[in-house]
């Protein structure tokens, strides 16, 4: 529509400053006879557009002109575009890049110099470092299949290693923390679930379309312990001081005590299953199972099986 092209234009100038025609052209997929008219209509309308001539000629909007930002600051301003670039780092599409654009179209110039002096003090990134792009191929996959109600394939590894194959109607896509999650009515189940995109396998998005279903709020979205077929029960567990980085990155602060001789312990309600001595196994000799007991027989009986597969090393 020529309302919405001519907006898109308008926060274009606004931003780029100078542009040519041709430029406006190619990005609009429209002729520079159409653009001519475009920036006459916008002239009209009360934007102050000025046209220059030669090899570095084009359009611009005059200096004092900007986009009333009602009542946003500065630093909210700074806050938003911190947040949409966060979101473009994971999802791979254009219309935040259009966002974006609108977002910095309600900043002056002076603001934008402002902007650019005082650096970037927040920024976020939903790549974790290391990762490769088979989590953002998921997330566009995944978007597209709820924007246009398709059904979605793949095999599914849950937290005790159980592989099943799942059909499921995709409603929403979760980002808590670094990790992405989807949550999709499960053909398998005949309820809604929730998935990690880390333990999908071979997703694929079907030709076969679906009707939406009232999927449950996310708003307040919390762990449930029905999720977890696993009984929670109390555990007691001392670190090292070597590892109390990791402590913190692992616990929560009001399970973490500290001890005279700087060893951390963790005391807390946690599910005995293949996460929980995953996690305390990767801490090597820096952590010992105090209670309860059958969790510490469990880890001995696993460190055993370690030591067995190394016993016919070559040498």
């Amino acid at each position: 529509m020529k309302i919405d092209r001519l907006l898109a234009m308008t926060v274009l100038l606004l931003n780029r400053g100078r542009v040519s025609a041709k430029e406006l052209a190619d990005r609009f997929e429209v002729s520079t006879k159409t653009i001519y008219r475009d920036m006459e209509t916008l002239n009209q309308s009360g934007i102050p557009i000025v046209a220059y001539q030669g090899i570095s000629g084009g359009f611009e909007i005059m200096e004092p002109y900007a986009m009333a930002r009602q009542f946003l600051t500065l630093g909210e301003i700074e806050a938003i575009v911190a947040a949409v670039k966060g979101i473009h780092t994971a999802v791979d599409d254009r219309i935040f890049d259009t966002l974006l654009d609108k977002v910095k179209a309600l900043l002056s110039r002076v603001d934008r110099l402002q902007m650019e002096q005082q650096g970037t003090g927040l920024v976020f990134d939903f790549n974790p470092w290391g990762q490769g792009p088979g989590a953002r191929d998921k997330v566009n996959s995944l978007r597209q299949a709820i924007e246009h109600t398709r059904k979605v394939s793949f095999k599914y590894l849950n937290m005790n290693g159980m592989e099943s194959e799942r059909v499921v109607e995709p409603a929403a896509l979760i980002l808590k923390g670094y990790l992405w999650y989807v949550q999709a009515y499960c053909t398998l189940r005949s309820e809604f679930r929730v998935f990690r995109l880390s333990r999908i396998q071979e997703l694929r998005v079907l030709e076969q379309t679906f009707v939406r279903k009232q999927a449950p709020s996310l708003e307040g979205y919390a762990w449930e312990s029905d999720w977890s077929n696993t009984n929670m029960e109390e555990m007691t567990f001392l670190f090292h001081s070597k590892v109390r980085h990791r402590v913190g990155d692992s616990f929560d602060p009001g399970q973490v005590k500290r001890q005279e001789d700087g060893s951390l312990q963790v005391k807390g309600r946690f599910a005995e299953d293949e996460w929980l001595y995953s996690m305390l196994l990767s801490y090597g000799e820096h952590v010992r199972v105090e209670a309860p007991i059958h969790v510490a027989e469990e880890m001995v009986n696993r460190a055993r099986k370690i030591m067995e597969r190394y016993q016919k090393l070559d040498r």
